[in-house]
């Protein structure tokens, strides 16, 4: 009769169980990594509605988000192309050195290193004409890159809203992006002057109210200096000319005509 309780039996069964353990282990593993990336694109989504401010005229947030439109732009040309939005990923198009364009010191105030050939923007239409853009925006903080998005109204000049999904700024201070105070201060400020200069920015302290200049200044985060200029920075690019700015200059130019 086999011994139950020898050396190799005892370690057939320990191996046995660490198997079963590890494919159990890599099965919940799996399963949890779609769950997050699922839980991620919502939230994304949840962020984007919450920007432009849509759930209340829609009703709910998945109704608001089923009423954009979802385009992939060229943002050297500023066209929207034909490009399935499905397939685009940002984080494979920053490792294709042919999807992107590596930036130098004095182009990347907002401290990226790269800027995608292609961006997906979102676009809100009423009656078949053009109430909101969502533009996604990114920069260094303090800590890390934030990552979110800026809605912009019809005129392609004032801010809806403000909206981060990821960062990694200090409790406290620079994480007040995420404070709804602070959020709700950038609804109808303006980005461009009647010249195109961009002008948005996040400034130290409180805004004068009685100054010229307050319709494009946001209070700064207190005790959150960096943060507050890493929002100004990546605005500054994004509005830009490097960034989301012929493509804002092309959808105006439609509207005009039409």
């Amino acid at each position: 009769m086999q011994n139950k309780d020898s050396i190799k039996n005892t370690l057939f069964i320990g191996i046995g169980l660490c198997l079963i353990c590890a494919a159990v282990i890599s099965v919940i593993a799996v399963g949890l990594k779609e769950l997050q990336k699922s839980n991620a694109i919502l939230d994304q989504q949840k962020k984007i509605v919450a920007a432009a401010d849509l759930k209340g005229f829609y009703g709910t947030t998945e109704s608001a988000f089923d009423s954009i439109e979802e385009k992939i732009i060229d943002i050297e040309e500023g066209l929207i192309t034909d490009i399935s939005t499905e397939k685009y990923d940002l984080s494979k198009e920053l490792k294709d050195p042919s999807r992107y364009i590596a930036l130098s010191s004095i182009e990347d105030i907002a401290t990226i290193k790269k800027r995608e050939n292609f961006s997906k923007v979102f676009l809100e239409y009423r009656e078949d004409q053009l109430n909101t853009v969502i533009l996604p925006v990114r920069g260094y903080g303090l800590w890390g890159i934030l990552y979110g998005y800026l809605a912009i109204s019809s005129d392609l000049n004032t801010i809806i809203g403000l909206e981060f999904y990821q960062h990694k700024e200090t409790p406290g201070l620079g994480a007040e992006v995420d404070n709804p105070k602070w959020k709700a201060l950038w609804r109808g400020k303006k980005i461009y002057d009647e010249n195109g200069e961009i002008l948005i920015k996040v400034v130290k302290g409180k805004v004068d109210n009685n100054s010229d200049m307050s319709t494009y200044e946001v209070d700064g985060l207190s005790g959150a200096t960096l943060t507050s200029n890493g929002v100004s920075n990546l605005l500054a690019y994004w509005l830009g000319d490097s960034g989301f700015k012929k493509f804002l200059n092309n959808l105006k130019q439609e509207n005009i005509n039409g």
